[in-house]
């Protein structure tokens, strides 16, 4: 008689293995241990055969008939089940060793040794991020264009354009290294060329790393007021917008939490801002309070008792120290960007702590604590990075 769900669940173990059967050749085998085994019998090329069709009850009785049929199907076609079983497993592991992922690491080991330390860790990070997530598990002879570009695509959505591009280059190496390994027939990276938004031409001229040691050399021996000399600093240290660092008032800055709070009604996005503040910049606001004095202001205008530090005050002195046209307040934050991405921070806290608007106007609403953990790690290590390149605080 045909099994049924109650007669498959009530079979119990005996020293040895049983066999019940259903129809059709399907079976049920119970073992010793009390593991219950789907099999089918059935004879292929003039041979009896077994195939394995799941454990029970994890593969109930119905699914292991709908299995039985699809065999006898095959079998009606003139192929052996348990050998399309098997091949498809080789395919499965096939695939999976030569997946988009499994192919990039194989690369970046191959390329690694010919880079520096740094841009090795911060080629594969970007991968992580940016790539695997969307198509590392795919078989690298299986991605498309379409598959590429939607995943190109959500880097381009934040704004990191430069990286899109890089991204675009990275991918078609890899693929081309598929290519040439005998993986994949085509770089589909060829065909998105032209796809992507081209960088904005920057208005502000920006210090690039080599350029940084000498222009903190002539920083810390620039002859003018003290706290102009400071306010540089401190907007290097932050990479807050030059009338945000202006405007600051003594009651924003928490010496004890280490943080400065800009708020909303201050900042360009209409956000509450957090700037975690480095061991460097808390020494240079400490240092600033004994010139400020009682005042409200952090870098008061020493024209207007009551108003705070002019908008041409740090241009101005960046043009004195020889920056003219190479410089400016408002490019330190393409410098931080520049150098903190190079680095392997990633995009979108460096994004957060350049306080670059949230579109999304209900995320916009939480978003000026978001990442702060690792922002706080970020701002620290970009102390010290100027502090070794020849910041004097």
């Amino acid at each position: 008689m045909p099994l049924n769900e109650i007669k498959c669940k009530n079979f119990k173990p005996s020293n040895k293995a049983q066999k019940f059967s259903d129809e059709k050749g399907l079976y049920l085998e119970v073992a010793p241990n009390g593991s219950k085994y789907w099999r089918m019998k059935f004879r292929f090329a003039g041979k009896e055969k077994r195939l394995a069709i799941g454990v029970y009850p994890e593969t109930s009785l119905k699914e292991a008939r709908d299995k039985r049929d699809e065999a006898r199907k095959m079998l009606q076609t003139g192929i052996d089940p348990s050998a399309a079983k098997k091949a498809a497993k080789e395919r499965l592991k096939l695939n999976h060793e030569n997946s988009f992922e499994a192919i990039t690491l194989e690369w970046h080991q191959k390329q690694a040794p010919t880079w520096t330390e740094k841009y090795a860790k911060v080629v594969l990070r970007r991968l992580k991020i940016d790539i695997f997530p969307s198509i590392g598990n795919t078989p690298i002879n299986q991605i498309t264009a379409p598959d590429l570009l939607h995943t190109l695509r959500k880097i381009e959505a934040r704004g990191a354009i430069d990286l899109t591009h890089r991204m675009h280059q990275v991918t078609g190496q890899i693929l081309r290294y598929a290519i040439a390994t005998k993986r994949a027939d085509r770089d589909v990276s060829a065909d998105l060329r032209g796809a992507f938004q081209t960088q904005k031409k920057k208005n502000h001229p920006y210090l690039k790393e080599d350029e940084l040691p000498k222009f903190l050399q002539n920083l810390g021996g620039y002859d003018g007021e003290e706290q102009t000399q400071t306010a540089l600093k401190l907007l290097l240290l932050t990479f807050v917008r030059t009338g945000e660092l202006r405007g600051a008032k003594w009651e924003e800055i928490n010496f004890d939490k280490a943080e400065w709070r800009i708020p909303a009604e201050r900042m360009k996005m209409k956000e509450l801002h957090i700037v975690p503040l480095s061991k460097q910049a808390i020494e240079l606001f400490k240092k600033q309070q004994q010139i400020s004095h009682n005042r409200e202001y952090v870098f008061p205008n020493s024209h207007k008792p009551q108003g705070f530090m002019s908008e041409n005050t740090m241009l101005y002195a960046i043009y004195r120290m020889g920056y003219h046209s190479r410089a400016t307040g408002h490019g330190f934050r393409a410098t931080a960007s520049t150098i903190l991405n190079e680095h392997g921070y990633k995009p979108d806290v460096i994004e957060r702590q350049l306080a670059h608007g949230e579109r999304n106007a209900i995320r916009a609403a939480y978003n000026h604590a978001q990442h702060l953990p690792e922002r706080r790690e970020m701002m620290q290590w970009w102390g010290d990075y100027l502090e070794s390149k020849g910041m004097r605080v």
